[in-house]
C-alpha cells in the first residue's frame, strides 16, 4: 500500500514537471530582411521584428560567409519561431552550409537553430544576383 502512494506522488510530480516544460515552450512570429554581399567571403546584415506574446520586438541580424560567394541580394523573409520561453531566447547564433541561385527573383526557405533551442521556420523571396555554396553564419540579437 505504501508503495503505491509513494508511486502516485511520483508520477503526480513527473506529470507537473512535464506541464511545466510543455507550458514553457512557446512561439512567435518573425519577419527579417537581410542584405548580403560577397565575394568568396561575403557578408550580411538587416533587421527585422518579433512578435511574442502581442508586443513586437525589434531584431538586428547579421553574419559571415565563407566559401563560393558571389554578388548581392536582398532577402525578405518571414516565418515562425518557436521553443522560446521569452524574447531574448531568439537571440543567438544561426549556423548553416547551403548552396543557392538567385537571379532577379527567387524563392528561399531555411530551418535554423540557436544554441537555445529556439527554432526559425523562414520562407520568402530573395532578390539581386547572387551565387553560393558555402558555410555561413548569421547572429540576431534584440535591440
Amino acid at each position: 500500500m505504501k508503495i503505491s502512494s509513494a508511486i502516485r506522488a511520483a508520477l503526480s510530480v513527473l506529470t507537473l514537471f512535464a506541464g511545466l516544460s510543455a507550458a514553457r515552450a512557446d512561439e512567435g512570429t518573425v519577419s527579417l530582411t537581410i542584405y548580403k554581399a560577397g565575394w568568396v567571403i561575403g557578408g550580411s546584415g538587416g533587421g527585422g521584428v518579433l512578435n511574442f506574446h502581442g508586443r513586437a520586438y525589434a531584431l538586428s541580424a547579421g553574419g559571415l560567409d565563407y566559401g563560393l560567394v558571389f554578388g548581392g541580394s536582398k532577402t525578405m523573409l518571414r516565418g515562425r519561431v518557436s521553443n522560446i520561453a521569452r524574447p531574448s531566447d531568439v537571440a543567438g547564433v544561426y549556423g548553416a552550409a547551403g548552396a543557392g541561385l538567385a537571379v532577379g527573383r527567387g524563392a528561399r526557405a531555411i530551418v535554423l537553430t540557436n544554441q537555445k533551442g529556439a527554432v526559425l521556420e523562414l520562407s520568402g523571396r530573395q532578390v539581386g544576383l547572387m551565387a553560393n555554396v558555402d558555410l555561413s553564419g548569421l547572429a540576431i540579437t534584440l535591440k
